[in-house]
């Protein structure tokens, strides 16, 4: 439309059409033909200088003749068929258009099918073409293929994982080989990725892993908490991508497509024996990758994060982030939580209160509604307890200062005598803790009665055989302890009479083995 108004304007100027061609870089058949059109419709420049597009169309143009339909053949509903590719994995094309000719015979070929499907495709998807701040995200992801590592005295293969991080503005690629992708190998692969880059980005784009996302959602995805505490300790956001949008995380997924080109491609014929073999071949290609040239623009990966990436990051921390694995429990009723087989001990207080443990290398610490309650030292003791005394309640605490050496020293402080009695009921059990009660109860006596008395009690209790607590409690309560005791009578004598026989009456009797004469009948014994 800018070339009709010129053309207008030029011959309004009194210009021969000749001229006006090779100013406005069409043919002089197009100008005459402008000309016309205008005089057959009585338009000066004059009327259309403030006409837009659209109305100097309608008045000069004649109105478009729709063509004849290429064909008759019926149309299927892409958007219905596109919402069947979605919602079932295993469907193709193939199927649906199988589908489509059983109800309609005549319709279109396969290829054609597939053709229109495409084309109607393309004009669905726009995709918005991202701009990348420099220093702003990294993205983060692994590779789907591994890499085969060799146990050197088995044999045995095992594949090892290829974790790829990418940043947005240079492309400048990060990649290490690891045994699994779970939360351990996920969180030390950041921390080696940021110390590459010598810096930290303001945000990470991950994909939906399980190691770092606890709960995928489109809206509020749930981030795991040693991943969030990590990140955290960097000063960096998380930020995963949505759940099957590739595209969030476009840079990912062709630093992985290089990564798998250039670095596992390069490694196919080699044979590790260890990790560490592995990611020092690994290394070696990843220089050689952020230094290849690009093929579209001047530089490389290398040159583009010196120059736009590496000033904008954020500065590492002084110290390198500690891995620690955390867990929700419930506290048992005897104070104690369990984490990795061994127990540990909380404030009784928080009995059946649900907390958090974070478990490192060398200690654990508890947390209740974010506030650290207590920490251990981590212990490899399976099924045993880590208890600190002041989380005990008092009577606990008093209990287990029961000990039998304890309780003899504190009745030592009423009296010998008091103490030998607690001796004596200590030993009178099979098992000295079956006496803790009495003793207790005993000592317990000498805050209501006067030393003098509890030993004089005791000293009675001793001498009557009567040596335990009721008896003690009897004595001081009849006052008992203030008299004398009885002397135990000495044993009776032997008794004396002529018709016993005594020990020598058998001494003179003969062996059953030694040959004796006959004796009268009064001498035999």
């Amino acid at each position: 439309m800018r070339k009709i108004k010129e053309v207008l304007r030029l011959h309004s100027q009194g210009l021969a059409q000749r001229q006006i061609a090779r100013s406005c870089s069409i043919s002089q058949s197009t100008v005459s033909a402008y000309v016309k059109a205008a005089e057959a419709a009585g338009i000066r420049f004059a009327d259309v200088g403030d006409w837009d597009d659209t109305q100097l169309a309608s008045a000069l143009l004649p109105a478009p003749v729709a063509p004849p339909p290429a064909d008759r053949h019926p149309v299927p509903d892409f958007a219905a068929l596109r919402a069947e590719l979605q919602r079932h994995k295993h469907l193709t094309l193939m199927l649906l258009w199988e589908e489509y000719r059983e109800r309609y015979p005549d319709g279109y070929g396969y290829s054609r099918f597939c053709e229109l499907y495409q084309r109607w495709r393309g004009k669905q998807e726009v995709v918005l073409r991202q701009e990348y701040r420099a220093g702003e995200k990294a993205f983060v992801d692994y590779a789907g293929q591994t890499i085969p590592v060799q146990d050197p005295d088995s044999g045995e293969m095992q594949q090892a994982q290829l974790f790829v991080a990418v940043l947005g503005a240079s492309s400048y690629t990060y990649a290490e080989a690891t045994w699994t992708q779970g939360l351990a190998d996920w969180i030390g692969a950041h921390l080696r990725a940021f110390a590459f880059f010598a810096g930290v980005p303001e945000i990470v784009v991950p994909d939906n892993l399980r190691s770092g996302i606890s709960k995928a959602c489109r809206y509020e995805p749930g981030i795991n908490i040693t991943y969030e505490e990590m990140a955290r300790h960097y000063g960096v956001a998380v930020v995963p991508a949505r759940v099957g949008k590739a595209r969030d995380k476009a840079k990912v997924e062709a630093g992985v497509l290089l990564a798998e080109r250039w670095i596992l491609a390069a490694l196919r014929k080699r044979t590790f024996f260890s990790l560490g073999q592995a990611n020092e071949a690994i290394a070696t290609l990843l220089v050689r990758l952020n230094q290849r040239p690009f093929r579209k623009q001047p530089g490389s990966r290398q040159a583009l994060f010196e120059r736009v990436d590496q000033p904008a990051l954020k500065p590492l921390p002084v110290e390198p982030y500690q891995y620690g694995d955390w867990k929700r429990a419930r506290v048992n009723v005897d104070y104690h939580v369990q984490f990795d087989g061994h127990w540990y001990s909380v404030p009784y207080t928080l009995t059946q209160q649900e907390v958090e443990i974070r478990g490192s290398d060398r200690i654990v610490e508890i947390f209740h509604q974010g506030v650290r309650v207590t920490s251990h030292a981590r212990s490899s003791s399976v099924y045993r307890a880590t208890t600190i005394a002041e989380h005990r309640p008092k009577a606990h605490q008093r209990y287990l200062e029961w000990t039998p050496s304890r309780l003899i020293e504190w009745s030592a402080k009423i009296g010998p005598e008091t103490a030998k009695l607690v001796e004596h009921v200590l030993a009178s059990k099979p098992h000295p803790e079956q006496g803790f009660r009495s003793c207790l109860g005993i000592i317990r006596l000498g805050e209501k009665y006067p030393h003098p008395r509890m030993e004089a009690g005791a000293r009675r209790a001793l001498a009557l055989n009567a040596r335990s607590y009721q008896s003690l409690k009897a004595i001081l309560a009849n006052n008992l302890d203030g008299q004398a005791i009885e002397e135990a009578a000495p044993p009776p004598l032997p008794i004396d009479h002529a018709n016993l026989r005594g020990p020598s009456y058998y001494d003179g009797c003969e062996s059953p083995n030694q040959a004796s004469e006959p004796k009268k009948e009064d001498e035999s014994c």
